[in-house]
């Protein structure tokens, strides 16, 4: 079966490590997700993101990106196949939990519907096209992983307009995200047999490459600096293990082993203040459905 977007969120079969999947939920969505706000706003802002535009999210997660597109004015609908904890803090976020501040601001700006599935999801009868589809879960880092995204674009081609912009995201160069010599970790535990699940460096075309192979045509690009940066080593350590990223790495040794070295792996990150900082760079490639339907 090919990979979906979301499955480098969830433990692989075979690994099978014990990991509490609302405590990491809870970890992406109030420590690591928030690193990637400048990428986001960057995005919305070439796109011109607003009253009118009818957003489908992939891959949406705990939801920050289509909160931030819909205190901008726009229709989100986001779509997650795999991670239902995440999707579970995603509709505290947009859909009216009182204990969630933001929440009416969302729907006060904008409207938003959140689904379990896959882009069929949001293919309801008399939906309308909608004329904005972004993907902003990174990919090019983890082997495998592009593939799943292909075919979450081919899918979700369709339920767009002529010509309508495709987002796609993945890390910058390896020489410019001082994380990735963190993520080598996860590489270096990892069971070396293993063909999908684990870290590696980001190649230049991955995104083109994936676009390509979903029939879209690239039609632009930008890199953003998105700084990671944490309160201690233990809120870096949750943050960076809350990506899924190293979860091949757990199931072939275990958690003491990745947490130990991970932690060292940050040492050099540490600030005399106790406070962790590495420097990113996140590449984003604006692609377009086709402008007139197929012969």
């Amino acid at each position: 079966m090919t990979p979906t977007l979301a499955q480098s969120h969830r433990p692989h079969a075979g690994s099978a490590p014990r990991v509490d999947l609302c405590a990491r939920a809870r970890d992406w969505a109030e420590i690591q997700e928030r690193m990637l706000v400048p990428l986001y706003e960057a995005v919305y802002e070439r796109l011109e993101v607003g009253r009118g535009t009818r957003l489908l999210g992939l891959g949406c997660g705990s939801g920050l990106a289509l909160l931030m597109a819909a205190s901008r004015g726009a229709t989100v609908t986001g779509v997650e196949a795999s991670a239902p904890e995440r999707l579970a803090l995603a509709r505290t976020r947009l859909l009216g939990d009182a204990t969630a501040e933001t929440a009416p601001e969302a729907r006060a700006r904008g409207e938003a519907t959140l689904l379990d599935g896959g882009p069929a999801a949001a293919a309801a009868p008399g939906t309308p096209a909608y004329d904005l589809v972004t993907a902003f879960h990174p990919i090019g880092c983890v082997a495998g992983d592009s593939e799943g995204l292909s075919t979450l674009l081919k899918e979700a081609a369709p339920l767009a307009t002529r010509g309508a912009p495709v987002v796609l995201v993945g890390w910058g160069p390896p020489e410019r995200c001082a994380t990735s010599g963190v993520l080598r970790v996860a590489t270096k535990l990892a069971d070396p047999l293993r063909s999908t699940g684990s870290w590696r460096p980001a190649l230049r075309d991955d995104l083109e490459e994936v676009a390509q192979r979903a029939g879209l045509k690239p039609d632009g690009s930008g890199r953003v600096a998105c700084p990671f940066g944490y309160a201690d080593v233990d809120s870096a350590v949750r943050g960076l293990l809350s990506t899924g990223l190293f979860d091949a790495a757990v199931g072939a040794t275990d958690q003491v082993q990745v947490d130990k070295e991970l932690t060292e792996a940050l040492h050099p990150h540490r600030r005399r203040d106790g406070t962790v900082w590495m420097s990113n760079v996140f590449r984003y490639l604006i692609a377009r459905t086709p402008a007139r339907a197929e012969a």
